[in-house]
């Protein structure tokens, strides 16, 4: 798994094998818990570890922890589901392409202040690759 968070863009880009994906995806249904994996070389903004934990209000928010190089995924169970389909449904891609999980107002959801978030297929980023 690869992510990397994109201060100036305001984004963070994963790249990950269909198997750390549906591994995610696991994670983020359970509600508690972290993945975590070696960042060689350490490229700057190169995280080295999702954790994910349960929350009652609204929505799912998706922030990094810059000091400890952490992705953190919190929310309601409701919409951690939506998510986690999300992240299957992308695990289970037959061809390159990713999934663009960004915050607008009345997001199905999504909470407010939550950062941008760029999932790629297993096959690449784009179609055909």
């Amino acid at each position: 798994m690869r992510i990397v968070s994109y201060p100036p863009f305001g984004e963070v880009h994963l790249s990950a094998t269909a198997m750390e994906l549906l591994r995610l995806a696991e994670l983020v249904v359970t509600g508690e818990g972290s993945l975590s994996w070696e960042s060689e070389p350490a490229e700057p903004g190169s995280l080295t570890a999702v954790e994910v934990a349960q929350e009652t209000g609204p929505g799912v928010r998706i922030h990094v922890d810059t000091a400890r190089r952490v992705l953190v995924i919190s929310g309601n169970a409701d919409a951690r589901g939506i998510l986690a389909d999300n992240l299957s449904d992308m695990a289970q891609m037959e061809d390159g392409g990713h999934l663009h999980v960004d915050y607008f107002p009345d997001h199905p959801y999504l909470a407010a202040g939550s950062v941008p978030l760029v999932v790629d297929s297993p096959h690449g980023g784009m179609p055909g690759q």
